[in-house]
């Protein structure tokens, strides 16, 4: 029986990664030598913003960048991600009526995760958030956390996220990940060679497994 079950945000609760990208590099131009490029920007996630920032600002200048990132990312995000994926917000109320925990596991950090509970008119459907380290990618920490807060196995909890890196911390807790393919940036074909049988292109699909 599953008792809880934990989201990813970036990808799965909203398409906010062309967002992060675009606010990252507008923030980080002023302080590095080139303008960066998806893939160099994409080799730092997993860490929260400003671990991602010390990936590749330098001194002084990483505060000044990070502050600039909250400015340019809240900005933005009314404009580029102004709302959740369609059904995502219901999804989540059904598992409520269900009495099922829902959890928010995400690698942002605290202030950018607010920033987009909030523009999401989200800030109020998670029971427990655990956000991410600017040291370390500690998705599979926060499971752990989480399963210990709650009492509850491994067998009795899901997690949804959109990477595979997703899936290897979820084998790493011997907790079944649900892919989130419905994003335009998702690739399905990497998710279903990780995790094959457990992918879903559409919210509507991932309701349905859960709710059967």
């Amino acid at each position: 029986m599953i008792r809880l079950v934990a989201f990813d945000l970036d990808g799965t609760i909203g398409d906010t990664i062309p967002l992060c990208l675009a606010a990252f590099r507008e923030a980080t131009t002023p302080y590095v030598d080139h303008e960066l490029s998806d893939d160099e920007i994409a080799r730092t996630f997993g860490l929260n913003e400003e671990g991602m920032i010390n990936q590749v600002v330098s001194g002084d200048s990483r505060e000044k960048a990070l502050n600039d990132f909250y400015v340019i990312y809240e900005e933005m995000h009314a404009i580029l991600c102004p709302k959740p994926f369609e059904g995502m917000k219901t999804l989540i109320g059904q598992l409520h009526e269900r009495n099922v925990i829902v959890v928010l596991i995400t690698g942002k950090g605290i202030r950018s995760c607010d920033i987009t509970l909030k523009q999401f008119g989200m800030d109020g459907c998670f029971d427990r958030i655990e956000t991410g380290s600017s040291e370390k990618n500690r998705k599979s920490e926060a499971m752990k956390a989480i399963s210990l807060y709650y009492g509850f196995k491994s067998n009795e909890m899901i997690y949804v996220g959109d990477a595979v890196s997703d899936i290897e911390a979820c084998n790493s807790v011997k907790i079944q990940c649900l892919s989130a393919a419905w994003a335009a940036s998702t690739d399905c074909e990497q998710l279903e060679k990780y995790n094959s049988g457990y992918v879903f292109c559409s919210v509507r699909l991932l309701r349905d497994f859960l709710l059967c």
